[in-house]
């Protein structure tokens, strides 16, 4: 990490909170988007959790062409560092770095990548152009309500034809409960982050929902969440029984081979979106 780091949009020195620079450091104060308090449970349950291993190796599939030798990939929005250190292990000779505008939740990410370069940033004003190869927002824009903004400083911050990599939860009409407490603002229809991408400036090279086979069971599950619960436990749902996380994880792999061979899903509680940035 540079401590002599200077912001390529207003040509300060970036300073440190914590242990990491705080890039244009002025945005990070209206936060919202998240609950801080979660970070330490998501921690705690990602590396089990079905969901979360599964995600991350369908991330690290559509990742495959682009993260060659020397690529410099930058996740945005990395929370605890659990896919980057998912795909730092698959991609060992690329090259890492990670905003988050948590600092909490970077000491968590640098204690599962301490070679990524990790920067507290807000994705709202990105202080990068022509930087990265790949840029990587996983389960990130919607809980930003100026998504557009951030397409489009994706767009500056990537190299040319650079790839965007994205996971969104997908069918508005899944909202629920735990929609609420995560601090979501939208879930997303696939025509709809389409045209956004297109209007910030890519091409759309792959569209899939995932979670489609267990999409019935997702929308009972979610049937049950939508009345208001103020004692709800987002993390909750996600500690589950091993023999129950096992076939829930063996579904998910071979929804994954179907993808891998060439299905595309069009429904599904996720989507997964791969953009090339025009010139």
């Amino acid at each position: 990490m540079d401590d002599g780091w200077h912001c390529h949009t207003c040509g300060v020195a970036a300073p440190k909170i914590g242990s990491f620079l705080s890039l244009c450091a002025e945005t990070t104060a209206n936060r919202g988007g998240f609950r801080p308090e979660y970070f330490e449970r998501l921690a705690e349950v990602e590396e089990h959790n079905f969901w979360f291993r599964a995600r991350n190796r369908l991330i690290a599939w559509a990742a495959a062409p682009y993260l060659r030798p020397g690529t410099h990939f930058c996740e945005i929005g990395c929370g605890t560092g659990f896919v980057l250190s998912g795909l730092a292990r698959t991609f060992p000779t690329a090259r890492f770095s990670a905003t988050e505008i948590y600092a909490d939740a970077l000491t968590f990410a640098s204690s599962r990548v301490p070679a990524a370069s990790l920067y507290q940033m807000d994705a709202r004003r990105i202080p990068f152009a022509d930087e990265f190869d790949v840029v990587g927002v996983f389960d990130v824009l919607e809980h930003i309500e100026e998504d557009e903004r951030v397409l489009l400083e994706i767009h500056r911050a990537l190299v040319a034809q650079g790839r965007l990599i994205i996971t969104v939860p997908q069918h508005p009409f899944m909202w629920s409960q735990q929609d609420e407490h995560a601090c979501h603002v939208r879930r997303y229809r696939a025509q709809e982050i389409s045209q956004k991408l297109e209007a910030a400036g890519f091409t759309v090279k792959l569209t899939t929902s995932f979670v489609s086979l267990l999409f019935p069971l997702m929308y009972m599950t979610r049937l049950r969440q939508r009345v208001s619960d103020a004692d709800y436990d987002m993390t909750a749902d996600l500690r589950l029984g091993r023999l129950t996380n096992g076939v829930l994880e063996r579904t998910m792999a071979i929804e994954a081979a179907l993808i891998r061979q060439g299905l595309r899903f069009p429904f599904g509680g996720s989507l997964l979106v791969v953009a090339q940035k025009r010139d």
